[in-house]
């Protein structure tokens, strides 16, 4: 076991060749894990014959992460903010009801095979068209049905480090993805306060890979009900437009002197409503390999969000379908319109029917990796 898990955490941490197919590097950045043992899960509920687990993960510093195995869910991230009082930063429910609740809008969540969207649900592969749930305006979204978010992940602590890795093997022909994937992902929470994710990913045949995590943030901790307070910035110099349909055009336009333009801090709530129903679109970065894209702050709290990864771009969704219908919150708040926000590191949408996009097609023999870090603390 335990050589198996050095091999994995080998992997993940680049020692081993990554390809160009996806082309991506994982980071070179130490982070210190604390030495902190995860204890043993507690039971959080059953679905369909299994039991659903909640890991939590702590540091010296008091930071806390919950972790489920069902969709490698994360249900509480706590930080201090400049007072030092703790607060959870992530929207959230208050049972395992809420999540597996229709029209959940992936609350924490890993997401794959594919995260965002492919146009008309198909994409081909050499000759060979592939069909997906169209469950978005005719397009597929996230993974399709059962994507990545609704499954049971294998959880195993890893020993002398506040980390889990988290295994599943979405089989050939899951959701419509040719090749048996076969996917792992560290949740590392160190030292220094960050949240560390890494992904590895294998195939048996030619598939499209890209994975990411759909968790909501609200550095406010619920005190304030939306985010456009917030302060964003992005080290991102263009966009991918979309249609009507929030498919790319197929375009890379830059953001100067549009309401896309975070590349100096901005509120979030400043140019919101010059944009056709919010932001839910694609920033991509002038760089290589891994390193710090952005910011995100909340002034009331002082809590400061650092995102650094390995991907070419990032999702900032504001929340715009929220509208407070849904069941089962933390404390029963009513996640309404802008409520949360997600910064999603990923390839860009509907790459795999984009030629001019960097290629998201992995191949056997290949790795798929990506590794992204949210670094908090105050200012």
């Amino acid at each position: 076991m335990f050589k198996k898990l050095s091999t994995i955490m080998t992997i993940i941490t680049g020692s081993l060749i990554v390809t160009s197919a996806c082309n991506n590097q994982s980071s070179e950045q130490k982070t210190s894990a604390d030495s902190t043992v995860v204890p043993a899960p507690v039971h959080y509920g059953d679905l369909g014959g299994q039991e659903v687990l909640q890991y939590t993960l702590t540091n010296d510093s008091g930071m806390v992460v919950k972790v489920l195995n069902y969709g490698g869910v994360i249900t509480d991230i706590l930080v201090k903010d400049k007072n030092g009082e703790p607060g959870n930063v992530v929207l959230s429910y208050d049972s395992l009801a809420g999540y597996v609740q229709t029209g959940n809008p992936y609350f924490g969540t890993l997401v794959g095979r594919y995260a965002n969207r492919i146009a008309n649900a198909s994409f081909k592969i050499d000759s060979n068209e592939y069909k997906l749930a169209a469950n978005n305006n005719g397009n597929s979204l996230h993974g399709g049905l059962k994507g990545f978010d609704k499954v049971i992940w294998k959880v195993t602590p890893l020993p002398g480090d506040s980390s889990l890795l988290l295994e599943y093997t979405s089989a050939d022909g899951e959701e419509g993805y040719p090749g048996a994937l076969d996917a792992k992902v560290i949740y590392t929470l160190t030292a220094d306060n960050a949240l560390k994710l890494e992904y590895v990913a294998t195939t048996s045949k030619p598939t499209p890979v890209n994975l990411t995590q759909h968790t909501y943030f609200n550095l406010s901790a619920g005190k304030d009900s939306t985010i456009l307070d917030h302060v964003l910035q992005l080290n991102a110099p263009s966009y991918t437009p979309v249609n009507d349909k929030l498919i790319p055009t197929g375009k890379i336009e830059p953001v100067k002197g549009t309401p896309m333009d975070f590349t100096a801090p901005t509120r979030i709530g400043e140019h919101i409503a010059e944009v056709k129903g919010g932001y839910d679109h694609n920033w991509v970065f002038d760089k290589s390999g891994f390193a710090v894209i952005g910011t995100l702050y909340h002034p009331g709290s002082g809590r400061l969000m650092t995102i650094s990864t390995s991907e070419p771009g990032i999702q900032f969704y504001t929340g715009n379908f929220l509208d407070g219908s849904l069941q089962h919150t933390r404390n029963g708040a009513k996640y309404g319109k802008n409520a949360g926000l997600c910064l999603e590191a990923q390839h860009y949408p509907d790459s795999p029917n984009q030629p001019s996009f960097p290629n998201v097609i992995l191949k056997p023999g290949e790795r798929y990796t990506q590794t992204t870090v949210y670094q908090f603390g105050t200012k």
